[in-house]
């Protein structure tokens, strides 16, 4: 095996990848005497100045108790326009939503053989029980909601999917968060090929100690007839709110020892796999979406594994077999129906 396919399990920490907040002071030192807003005006710290930074729970939030970093440019005096992220803590997923785009920038997973499965002697999450609901933990203004996708011709699609969460019926139901949702096309896509590349992914578990996944939406230019390259995508919603990816990205790290007697030296694999929002054939092989790692996160202005880790890691394909298995669930389902409905 290549020295270069070995890494020590500490240099991986599944926290790290994507960095963390700094708290950061958000107006001057000195109060302005008056200042006409309708907004209600933020708590300050004692040096009369809000602080904007991460809480506990990696939430964004103006608060009294985060820790002034630095001083205010006078440019900012009245107001500062972020950016901000909304870092959202799940039971079986961390997520980063876009409040311009009203989807998430960025999905973490991080499964396991046991992860993916339903506790022993307990009933875990059944998705019958749960349903689509709009996250009332994002500012309302930026909210993706539910009368945004009614008649768009989207499927609202899961970016951390619900089977990946059946380790109880909370971790189940905050899948159906609108804030883990993006307009995705259905037939020939989200119920299928997609599908199938979320199912190949539990599936890993399987094969190694432990599967990251990040699921990223992304909007890639599209070169037209003048020569030039463009970027458009659609917007749902009344008024139009929610914008439409134009593909989507699956990347992937997997860990396993490199042997039983050296359990804390891992060996590392990465792939990354980028599918069109649009329908794809059943018949179309996995590794004709392989792209590096580097290109997703351009592309999503993203640094998903640092340095060490792209450079220690072998490919995902060159680990395991990059093959998905065509499971037509919706159609069964269908002709289940309709046995129901059938007259007798």
């Amino acid at each position: 095996m290549p020295s270069s396919a070995i890494i020590h399990a500490a240099v991986f920490t599944a926290g790290a990848v994507l960095g963390g907040g700094i708290a950061a002071v958000v107006s001057s030192r000195t109060k302005p005497s008056s200042v006409a807003s309708t907004s209600p005006v933020p708590p300050s710290n004692s040096l009369g100045a809000p602080v904007i930074g991460l809480n506990s729970t990696g939430r964004t939030e103006v608060s009294r108790e985060l820790t002034v970093a630095s001083s205010l440019p006078l440019a900012l005096k009245y107001g500062n326009p972020g950016p901000v992220s909304d870092v959202l803590v799940r039971k079986a997923y961390v997520a980063g939503y876009d409040r311009r785009l009203r989807h998430p920038a960025w999905t973490a997973e991080h499964l396991t053989r046991s992860s993916v499965s339903k506790p022993a002697g307990e009933s875990g999450g059944d998705r019958q029980n749960s349903k689509f609901i709009e996250d009332e933990s994002l500012p309302s203004p930026f909210r993706a909601r539910l009368q945004d996708y009614f008649r768009s011709g989207y499927d609202r699609g899961h970016m951390v999917p619900a089977a990946d969460a059946k380790s109880s019926q909370e971790a189940m139901n905050e899948t159906f968060l609108l804030s883990n949702i993006a307009p995705q096309v259905g037939d020939g896509f989200n119920r299928h090929y997609w599908a199938y590349l979320e199912d190949w992914c539990r599936r890993l578990t399987g094969s190694f100690q432990d599967v990251y996944i990040f699921t990223v939406p992304l909007y890639l230019p599209k070169q037209e007839a003048d020569g030039k390259w463009r970027v458009t995508h659609e917007v749902i919603g009344s008024p139009p709110n929610v914008s439409v990816p134009t593909h989507f990205a699956k990347v992937v790290l997997t860990t396993k020892p490199v042997s039983p007697s050296t359990p804390d030296i891992l060996e590392l694999s990465t792939g990354a796999f980028v599918l069109p929002n649009a329908i794809i054939r059943d018949d179309a092989p996995l590794e004709s979406f392989v792209v590096p790692v580097e290109a997703v996160e351009r592309a999503a202005g993203l640094t998903l594994f640092s340095d060490e880790v792209k450079s220690a890691s072998k490919h995902i394909c060159q680990s395991t077999k990059c093959q998905v298995i065509v499971r037509r669930f919706d159609d069964a389902q269908k002709q289940s129906r309709k046995a129901i409905t059938a007259p007798k």
